[in-house]
């Protein structure tokens, strides 16, 4: 490590929104950034401490690592500068994050703290990472790329992993622990300085469009779900039909959201789904009903409801009545047992970072 963090006065701030993926029939390739947000001040004053100092509000403020070398957001950005020669962040470095995402929701939380962390990690360094690049970094923390590319570009997004050759293949699915390594309770900053670098290109994505008289619902369990533990129950394989099924609506979803007026007999049949849903539904109490009882019919407005990722949040994706809906939901899942909060939310801009004025979103 041959390089020094700038160290001059600085301020500035980084926005991440909160995702939704699958949308139904898209596991693990559609991803809808959502407005809830992960926005975090920083600030280079040698009025700050002289190490690295974490403040944290909001959602999971009194578990989430404010030591440096075990929060995800900052485990991170010292990834992406210790590949770039660069061993430590610059004296005085005071974050402080304000979260409205809540965790282990399926709303997102990890990507966002992860594309937080490429973020700051190229301001930081004054890297000037092109999206793409960013993308890459980002991909071997998170290994899905529809929750980070949404969390990135904003939006409703389709995105793939480039297949890779063999040598990029090793690069790209070494453990997490020698990305971002478990750090002990006496590290210090001799740990990890030798990361993989990520290859060039590992993620790609599109744009599709989306209807502005499109919300979207978030009815959030007031219970976490783990990915791991959803995606345990999941098969190993899956019929032809099941997948013809997926198919079929997936292909019709992507352009459907995007047409005005937004057509709710097509929309809502397009969002289901026979690859996930079916396997966690008994993960959470409830959301069979919850699917089988709210359509267009019943609930004028209403498009679709699905999982938002891995549960145990449920995404109804509406055009009017919000409250009426939302509160039906809300409703259901209370006579099986289960108390949610819920929260309308726009769908849009993906991240950003805003110094002297000025706005600079990834390219």
């Amino acid at each position: 490590m041959s390089k020094t963090c700038p160290s001059e006065p600085r301020r500035f701030k980084i926005k991440v929104p909160s995702t939704s993926a699958n949308i139904g029939p898209g596991f693990d390739v559609v991803g809808l950034s959502l407005s809830l947000d992960l926005i975090m001040d920083v600030s280079i004053d040698s009025s700050n401490p002289s190490e690295t100092t974490l403040r944290y509000i909001g959602e999971g403020a009194s578990g989430v690592p404010l030591n440096p070398f075990k929060n995800l957001i900052t485990r991170t950005a010292l990834y992406v500068l210790r590949s770039h020669s660069i061993s430590s962040f610059p004296p005085h470095l005071l974050l402080n994050i304000s979260n409205d995402i809540p965790f282990g929701r399926g709303l997102g939380s990890s990507g966002a703290a992860v594309i937080a962390g490429v973020i700051l990690g190229s301001q930081l360094g004054k890297l000037d990472l092109p999206l793409g690049r960013i993308l890459d970094f980002a991909l071997m923390v998170e290994r899905h790329p529809d929750n980070v590319t949404a969390a990135l570009v904003g939006g409703f997004v389709g995105s793939y992993l480039r297949e890779l050759s063999e040598e990029d293949t090793g690069a790209a699915s070494v453990p997490l622990a020698e990305v971002l390594p478990e750090y002990p309770e006496d590290a210090g900053p001799e740990w990890g300085l030798s990361p993989p670098i990520p290859p060039f290109g590992i993620g790609h994505f599109v744009r599709f469009g989306w209807a502005k008289e499109v919300k979207a619902i978030a009815i959030v369990p007031r219970f976490e779900l783990s990915t791991a533990k959803a995606r345990a129950v999941l098969p190993t394989s899956y019929s032809r039909a099941d997948l013809v099924f997926n198919l079929q609506r997936l292909a019709v979803l992507t352009t459907a959201l995007g047409q005005s007026p937004p057509d709710p007999e097509l929309i809502y049949e397009a969002m289901k789904d026979r690859v996930h849903q079916p396997y966690r539904k008994e993960l959470i109490p409830g959301l069979p009903l919850v699917l089988s009882s709210h359509t267009p019919l019943t609930h004028p407005g209403l498009l679709g409801i699905c999982l938002s990722g891995a549960g145990p949040t449920v995404l109804a994706l509406a055009t009017g009545n919000f409250d009426a809906l939302a509160e039906s939901i809300k409703a259901t899942f209370k006579g099986a047992g289960v108390e949610v909060d819920w929260h309308l939310l726009e769908v849009g801009g993906g991240s950003e970072v805003e110094e002297d004025g000025k706005v600079w979103r990834p390219m």
